[in-house]
């Protein structure tokens, strides 16, 4: 798939990212072609990075703050606006602290997160929280990855933390 397809078929599924044509085709056609099919900026190579660079930040500019609404992993969904975690059609609304649990998760998968990381990002450093919270957090979270019929599993690592993992792996 060359590059004025991929252009036409973002914004064909309506995604907004701004897009920078970086090619060695430099007839004004191929040009019209690339800024039509999509693409918000063309350069051809030889480029001087100064201007790359500038380009980009004009480009971030225009399009504004890119706003995440929803986290995912595999195929569990996290809604950052509502709290809702779903799996295909199926959903269930999380409390605060398996939201945050969750969404520290999943911005970090396949990373480990301690025990120590969860009670200070969630319930705060001068929390008396301790890891009997996280672990009873972590337990009403399964339930609830499990109800939404998700493949998705929280693992414990021993002396680690946890970390989401695909059941499939």
């Amino acid at each position: 798939m060359n590059g004025f397809n991929v252009a036409a078929e973002l914004r064909k599924e309506k995604v907004n990212t701004p897009i920078l044509m970086l090619t060695a085709k430099d007839a004004v056609p191929d040009k019209v072609t690339g800024l039509d099919s999509g693409a918000d900026d063309y350069m051809t190579k030889p480029f001087e990075t100064a201007e790359l660079l500038a380009r980009v930040r004009a480009l971030t500019r225009r399009q504004g703050e890119v706003i995440i609404n929803e986290l995912s992993f595999e195929d569990l969904r996290l809604d950052l606006s509502t709290c809702d975690l779903s799996c295909g059609a199926k959903s269930t609304h999380l409390n605060y602290k398996e939201f945050e649990i969750l969404k520290l998760l999943m911005s970090n998968p396949k990373t480990a997160i301690t025990k120590e990381d969860l009670i200070i990002k969630v319930w705060g450093y001068d929390s008396d929280a301790t890891d009997n919270n996280v672990e009873a957090y972590i337990s009403f979270l399964r339930r609830k990855i499990k109800f939404v019929g998700s493949k998705v599993n929280i693992t414990a690592l021993r002396k680690v933390g946890y970390r989401l993992e695909s059941a499939d792996a």
